[in-house]
Parts: C-alpha cells; structure tokens; sequence
C-alpha cells in the first residue's frame, strides 16, 4: 500500500476531493436555481445552502453512534469482572496509543469474526470485538486486532469518517430531492413550472453523479485509513505478523458467513469485509504457494 507518508498524503488528499466536490456542487444548485428561477439573492442563498449542509452533516455527526450501538447485535459490555485479560489489554493500549481509553468495550454476538470502534470523539469512542473473534483467534492475534483499532483512534479516524462519510448522504438526500420535485412539478403546466422541472433535472442528476463519485472515494477512504492502522499494529506489537495471520483467519471465517449475516451499513466500520471475504478467500487459496514457503499447509512468516 505505500509508506505511512504516502498513505497520509493520499488520505488528505481524498478527504480534499470529497469536500471540493460537496462544494461544486452546492455551487451548481445555486447556478442551476439563478438560471432557471431567476433567484436574485446569490450570497443570501449561499449562506442558506452552506448551513443547511453543515447542519445536515452534524445530525450525522451526532445520530451515528446510537445508530451504531442500536445496529450491533447482542452486545454485551466487558468490564474487569466480566474478562479481566481484553479488558485490561484495551486499556494498556490506549495508554500506549497515548489516548483515552474507549468509553465502552463491547463483545456482540454477531456470527462472524469481527472488531470496530465508533464514536462522535476519540474521548466518547467504543470498541466492540464479536464472540467468534475471539475463538477463532489466540490471545497474540486478538491483541493485534485490538491494536489495529487502537490506531484508528490515534489517527482520529472515528470522527474523519463520520464527517467524510455524511458527503455522499447529503448527495443522495438532494438527488432524491431532485426527483421528487420532478415528479410533484411535472403535474404543472404554466412557464413556471417548466423551468423549476429543469432545475430540478439538473439537480437530481448532478447530485446523484456526486454521490457515486463521494461514495468511491469514501470507501477508497477508508481502506486507506485501514493501512493506516495497520502499519500502526505491527509497530504497537512489534510484529506485524500476528495482524497478517488474525486478518486470514478472519477472511476465512467471513467466508463461510451469509453474505446477508450482517447489516450493511457496518460494513465500513469493520476490520474485515463481509462483501468481499469470499473473494479473498478464493484469491488466497489459489496463490497459496506464494505464503506456503516450507509447502505444510500453513501460511508462513516471513
């Protein structure tokens, strides 16, 4: 993936083009409203457009976490009583990480092998870690997960990507907005109505080409910021191998999972990809022998 340099570099510079595309196209709703309704109050509406926009993207901001928590199954809050080892093990790498503790520590019972943290701030964050996780892998490896979170919290990532994330959603909200205005407007007749049907046209249609476009870079976003973490893990544990050999036996378990075990929209969250664990899976199976060095089976070291 690249030097911890570049992978900086490429996450500003994407954070960059998800919010210079936001702002061409509020710009282009304005233009498309001043053309095609005559709105002679430019600066006005802009400052309307940029506020409603930055309101809409702190509701995100805000909501997302209870959103999170309601969506993750079975969760059960791990404390020193209930598992005195991942608890304490959380807490000595945030020291380390020089960050704040996660507020709350979770194990779900989702069936899949898997670990997020989320949060409105790295103060207010939580880390949650699946049952299976932690019978599919040994205490080395379950440590170098932890550690992979860990660094998504010293590099803030809980609150980039929250904020990142809201860009596409806001593109979707007004593309759906476009349409629906289409669809109400289409049943007038007079001047009026024609030109507030081509305003909308214009919108829908840009807004949802921006929400593709955001949506791509989100996601390159995040696996970015997953590199990121994952350099941090092998310099927390000191040996990277252990979140290498965690990684294939959570790809493998992924695999075996229904595609539809999981809500959706945690999948970005996710330390593995439910969506493309089988893809994986077959990948790393078929060039086994570029991992298996001694020809035993196993993935090796190296």
């Amino acid at each position: 993936m690249g030097s911890l340099g570049a992978l900086r570099r490429g996450s500003d510079l994407t954070i960059l083009l998800v919010y210079g595309v936001l702002a061409l196209l509020l710009l282009f709703v304005l233009v498309v409203v001043d053309v095609f309704l005559q709105f002679t109050d430019v600066p006005g509406a802009l400052l309307i457009v940029v506020v409603l926009a930055f309101l809409f993207m702190l509701l995100q901001w805000a909501i997302a976490p209870t959103i999170v928590r309601w969506a993750t199954r079975g969760r059960t809050e791990v404390t020193p009583q209930t598992n005195p080892w991942l608890y304490r093990t959380v807490a000595e790498l945030a020291h380390q990480a020089n960050v704040p503790m996660p507020r709350h520590v979770w194990v779900s019972t989702s069936p899949d092998p898997n670990a997020f943290v989320f949060g409105r701030t790295v103060g207010s964050s939580e880390l949650v870690v699946t049952q299976p996780l932690l019978e599919q892998l040994n205490q080395d490896e379950v440590r170098a997960v932890l550690a992979h979170e860990i660094g998504h919290l010293r590099h803030r990532d809980v609150v980039i990507m929250t904020w990142v994330s809201a860009v596409p959603l806001l593109a979707y909200v007004l593309a759906r907005l476009g349409f629906e205005a289409l669809r109400v407007g289409g049943r007038g007749r007079d001047r009026n109505a024609g030109a507030a049907i081509l305003a909308a046209i214009a919108v829908a249609i840009l807004s949802y080409l921006v929400y593709l476009i955001t949506q791509l870079l989100v996601l390159y976003l995040s696996r970015t910021r997953e590199s990121y973490a994952d350099a941090y893990s092998g310099a927390a544990t000191k040996d990277p191998h252990l979140l290498a050999s965690a990684l294939t036996k959570i790809t493998y378990g992924l695999s075996l999972a229904r595609p539809d075990a999981e809500p959706s929209g945690l999948r970005a969250f996710y330390i593995g990809d439910p969506v493309k664990a089988r893809d994986d899976y077959e990948d790393l199976r078929t060039r086994m022998q570029q991992y298996d060095l001694n020809r035993d089976g196993q993935i090796d070291q190296y």
